[in-house]
């Protein structure tokens, strides 16, 4: 990884936040002291206009030039930010992803979408831009918090959900998955290539139905609850995993999957250390209101993935605002 990082005479900047600066010193080190780097507030709150506007000119002040490179060192916001910065940097600069967090291996490095939230939603300014390389490297995983890795899991068991039920099922057999477990490398590689097949088909997420919007099961109720519990309440994937019963509960109430599923998908959650209600009650109008500003809406309507079989999911448009409404009451809104 190092080797073809610096390998090349072109000006690099690294892009990293100060908790990863700290816990990853060594991995830091090892890309060269002498890389210019910047150290962003640890959060979500980091994908903001203001952090975005001091990264631009911290690789203006570096002066990178159209051949140099953005190296963004940590978990998904730091990838969703330096991938923005290096989209726009000059209409368009390249970059490389190294992800320390689980959430960010399995899902947010891979694919090519980067932004930044408004007060309005989240990801709702952002380009698609691939990264150049993505280096995954599990040892940084060691590290990790314990909640953090629980918010990755959430990610892991969308894919399970989605599109891989034999890996939910693994999920759900034998004890959790830990950064310890022997078979974590080989389901980190599952889920980087199930998204990359479904992102190879439709890149920019403009098929009429199905392709990548799949990806966003659980993301039209989890982004809802980030926007108005205010960014950082919940972790990510915390958010998506509320989400994810969410979407279950949707399904039922469309007639497409039995209502046990719903109790599965809890207890696979709940096992990986993940919430399955809101942690206090929030206003179901605003939150409506919330998935109606989200960036998936067509035609001012939220459009919403969910499932038709355990494993088996797909798009569906015009599901009324009472279905919606009645699920997040179960979900503990108000």
């Amino acid at each position: 990884m190092v080797d073809l990082i610096r390998g090349e005479q072109r000006r690099l900047a690294l892009v990293t936040d100060v908790n990863v600066a700290v816990s990853q010193a060594a991995l830091l080190d090892s890309l060269g002291a002498d890389l210019p780097r910047i150290a962003v507030p640890s959060g979500e709150n980091s994908k903001s206009l203001e952090i975005y506007g001091k990264v631009l000119d911290f690789l203006a002040e570096n002066r990178l030039d159209r051949g140099g490179r953005v190296i963004a060192v940590g978990g998904g916001v730091v990838g969703d930010l330096a991938g923005f910065a290096a989209a726009t940097f000059l209409r368009g600069i390249e970059f490389i992803q190294v992800p320390t967090t689980l959430l960010a291996m399995v899902d947010s490095s891979v694919g090519g979408k980067t932004g930044i939230n408004l007060g309005a939603g989240k990801n709702l300014v952002g380009a698609f831009h691939q990264p150049l390389h993505v280096f995954i490297g599990m040892n940084t995983l060691g590290t990790l918090p314990a909640r953090e890795f629980s918010a990755g899991m959430a990610e892991v068991i969308k894919y399970g959900m989605l599109g891989d039920e034999a890996l939910l099922e693994e999920l759900e057999g034998g004890a959790a998955l830990a950064a310890v477990s022997p078979t974590l490398g080989d389901i980190i590689r599952r889920c980087c290539a199930a998204k990359a097949r479904i992102v190879k088909e439709d890149e920019r997420e403009l098929a009429a139905s199905g392709g990548r919007a799949l990806l966003n099961l659980g993301h039209t109720f989890g982004h809802a609850i980030e926007r108005t519990a205010g960014y950082g309440s919940y972790l990510h994937g915390e958010a998506i995993a509320v989400g994810l019963v969410a979407a279950t509960l949707l399904s039922v109430k469309l007639g497409l999957i039995p209502a046990d599923q719903v109790a599965r998908v809890e207890a696979v959650l709940e096992k990986h250390h993940l919430p399955i209600r809101l942690r206090k009650p929030l206003g179901s109008g605003e939150l409506i209101h919330a998935m109606q500003r989200d960036k998936k809406v067509r035609s001012g309507l939220p459009r919403f993935v969910v499932l038709e079989a355990m494993g088996a999911a797909v798009t569906r448009d015009g599901v009324g605002v009472d279905l919606v409404a009645e699920t997040w009451r179960q979900l503990g809104a108000i």
